[in-house]
């Protein structure tokens, strides 16, 4: 079973399984580069819980659309958000095969990738999918696992992309900032 699919993820939050939850250092990185929304489009790519999505529509102040692949997920990121304000749009889909003109805006100031990008199959397929829906001067948020970064004795240590992966992963954008958080490597990607 190919992990970048519905059918893979969806027993996994379903049966109530959590992933790495966002902090401060990785809150205030994310401020940082993105910088306030004002009102402009943003896009969470495998929200999960929708931790992220709510940051850049509460606090940055995007007008932000969480989506996943996994209906629990999107779900349980509906079910997070409350408060006097409208919250995020929540939207189940598969960035990999659904159709682009499905989602509510044409092209976004923001597209974020938090922890997901190194299950994407087709990495081309999905940067250009992702080059295709961002504004021009927009900014490409993408916090991943470098392999390797783990001790040597921990079983997770070859989780993560690889130097090559993540040399495509930068490659062909105008500006590419970097930031390290532990094992995880934040990148700010412009066209």
């Amino acid at each position: 079973m190919t992990t970048s699919t519905a059918a893979y993820w969806e027993p996994f939050w379903a049966g109530g399984r959590r992933y790495r939850q966002l902090d401060g250092p990785e809150y205030r990185l994310m401020d940082t580069f993105l910088g306030p929304g004002c009102g402009r489009p943003a896009l969470d790519i495998g929200c999960g819980d929708g931790a992220l999505a709510r940051h850049l529509h509460h606090e940055l102040g995007y007008r932000t659309t969480g989506i996943d692949i996994s209906p629990s997920a999107v779900a349980l990121a509906a079910a997070q958000d409350e408060g006097p304000a409208p919250g995020p749009s929540w939207r189940c889909a598969d960035i990999t095969g659904s159709d682009l003109t499905a989602l509510p805006e044409p092209a976004y100031a923001v597209i974020t990738c938090r922890l997901v990008y190194r299950w994407m199959e087709d990495k081309a397929d999905f940067l250009n999918r992702v080059r295709h829906l961002l504004v021009p001067g927009g900014t490409f948020w993408v916090v991943t696992e470098i392999a390797g970064r783990r001790e040597d004795t921990d079983p997770r240590r070859g989780l993560g992309i690889s130097p090559a992966e993540a040399e495509a992963l930068t490659s062909g954008w105008s500006t590419v900032h970097t930031a390290d958080l532990d094992v995880l490597r934040c990148y700010s990607l412009h066209p």
